[in-house]
């Protein structure tokens, strides 16, 4: 067996019998055992009473947090002429079309959001085993495929979060960093879980939100009190 650390050990032992406690008691938790050497990114992961499996029961959709991720998202655009002039002046990291989908295609992803305009889907099709494992698949659902690529961009590197459930019906997604203070935390929390909570399809039957868990990227996970963690639903 390994041996644990003493930063782990003194993890561990401060969430030893901390269950479906308050968002603000989790955020002080995890704020203070998020003690590695980086800025921890906080995740939350939510188990919803959905089989992902069945069209009715998909959950997908997006979210700008209010005080935003803390992280630096690079952002693709798929688009020509005008609309490639508009993603560039609107700080698109990464702009092109088949020069763009030939790049993708020999394995170089170093962007975090893909955009198109529609007239640019027919290429981007044809990346759908590329993107769609990595959950960077254009799509109109969550503004991803819009000829209004300038407020795209801006949104992506604003603080938009998208969020997809798994097969297990596990929503997750980073919701700020360790260094935010715990206010910003809770705020971001609340606004994520809201976001998920209206996002629940027709097909869902019973308990829809049934879990909420929190981490940090090197801590234990704690689970917070849904009634706690939702504001607005």
């Amino acid at each position: 067996m390994a041996k644990l650390g003493k930063r782990t050990k003194s993890a561990r032992l401060a969430f030893a019998g901390k269950d479906n406690i308050s968002l603000e008691d989790a955020v002080s938790l995890i704020k203070a055992n998020a003690t590695a050497k980086f800025d921890e990114t906080i995740e939350i992961a939510m188990n919803l009473g959905v089989d992902p499996r069945h069209a009715d029961q998909m959950v997908r959709g997006v979210v700008t947090l209010p005080n935003g991720t803390g992280k630096t998202v690079r952002v693709a655009v798929f688009a020509r002429g005008p609309k490639a002039d508009e993603a560039t002046a609107a700080g698109a990291d990464i702009v092109g079309a088949e020069d763009l989908m030939e790049a993708i295609q020999g394995g170089k992803i170093d962007f975090d959001r893909c955009i198109a305009t529609p007239d640019m889907m027919p290429i981007v099709g044809r990346l759908g085993k590329i993107l769609g494992p990595r959950n960077l698949m254009p799509n109109p659902k969550v503004g991803t495929v819009t000829m209004d690529v300038a407020t795209a961009v801006a949104n992506a590197k604003g603080g938009e979060v998208q969020f997809k459930a798994e097969k297990a019906g596990v929503v997750h997604a980073g919701v700020g960093k360790a260094s935010f203070d715990a206010a910003q935390l809770a705020e971001n929390i609340r606004a994520f879980v809201d976001a998920v909570a209206k996002a629940k399809p027709a097909g869902a039957k019973g308990a829809y939100l049934k879990r909420i868990n929190l981490s940090s990227t090197m801590g234990p996970g704690v689970s917070v009190s849904v009634d706690s963690a939702a504001s607005a639903v």
